[in-house]
């Protein structure tokens, strides 16, 4: 029997309209839209299907946005297919992700996860202002050399996304004497990538701190179904492992290729992404191309399954 894994996009993955056609279509969908305006205290949904984009992308909003729509994603697959939707052996989410992932595992309620979410958001936002920075996608570097790089600029790796891929973050300009240096050592291309702050970096201590007052008041289930950690890449299997993740992949890097190649080495032959865009099934593609890729994000790709 094919075992499947479930994954999460994280920040950047964001759409203006996303989820919009799964609310009008099912009632599950829809559910957990009203929950999450409910939580929030303001109408999130309307910001994801109406944006504007540059309030939704804002990091305090995407990161909710984006854990309520991988939700009602996979609400409105259920909902369709039933019993023909696989269940997961694993599930895993990229850096917010993360926190999608362990709502789908029972670690978390929904309502819980984001609130949650909403106030990594504002913290990594307000981490920002404090120390700015910002961070940029490696392309065609490996690991190593491109750790050298960090390590005479002042800079860090901050997500391993796939062989080719890495993102480095750090202060503004110490960033973009990485990108410069990076090419000068092989890379292909330095991206800048947008966002709000030197995330996975120790310049997020000031959020570290704030969900480490937050966490603690938090209550947590042992999950379900196996979480792989971000920081790990193994998985989460107590709810003392869970607390721990969730602070360190704040200002730690986030392992996703060895994620990935844990959950395949597994017995995993199969990810059904669930969010908008394509994200990580294309990484997933790029660590390793015998797997099987489902992208679970629109109303389409739900009546797709009947096919599938």
């Amino acid at each position: 029997m094919t075992k499947i894994a479930y994954v999460f996009p994280g920040q950047g993955s964001q759409t203006t309209g996303m989820g919009h056609d799964l609310y009008d279509n099912f009632a599950s969908a829809r559910a957990i839209f009203d929950q999450a305006d409910k939580v929030l205290g303001f109408s999130l949904s309307r910001l994801c299907f109406d944006g504007p984009e540059d309030e939704l992308r804002l990091t305090i909003n995407a990161q909710p946005a984006l854990l309520t729509t991988s939700i009602a994603c996979l609400q409105a697959a259920r909902e369709f297919a039933g019993d023909s939707l696989p269940p997961p052996a694993f599930v895993a989410g990229h850096s917010l992700g993360e926190y999608t992932a362990l709502a789908v595992a029972g670690a978390l309620d929904f309502g819980t996860a984001v609130y949650l979410a909403r106030e990594r958001g504002r913290l990594m936002y307000e981490a920002g202002l404090v120390q700015p920075g910002t961070m940029a996608a490696i392309i065609g570097l490996d690991e190593a050399p491109l750790a050298k790089v960090c390590r005479q600029t002042g800079t860090w790796i901050a997500n391993i996304n796939c062989p080719g891929q890495i993102a480095i973050s750090g202060a503004v300009q110490n960033v973009s004497q990485a990108m410069d240096l990076a090419k000068a050592n092989g890379a292909k291309r330095a991206i800048p990538l947008q966002v709000s702050g030197a995330f996975h970096t120790p310049l997020m201590q000031p959020a570290y701190d704030g969900m480490s007052r937050i966490i603690p008041t938090i209550s947590f289930t042992k999950p379900e179904i196996p979480v792989i950690g971000n920081t790990t890449a193994h998985p989460l299997t107590t709810i003392e492992q869970i607390k721990s993740e969730l602070l360190e992949q704040l200002c730690n890097c986030v392992q996703w290729q060895r994620s990935v190649e844990h959950m395949v080495n597994e017995g995993v032959s199969a990810f059904i992404e669930l969010g908008p865009g394509k994200v990580l099934t294309g990484l997933i593609k790029r660590i390793n191309s015998e797997a099987s890729t489902v992208n679970i994000g629109d109303l389409q790709a739900v009546r797709n399954l009947a096919e599938s």
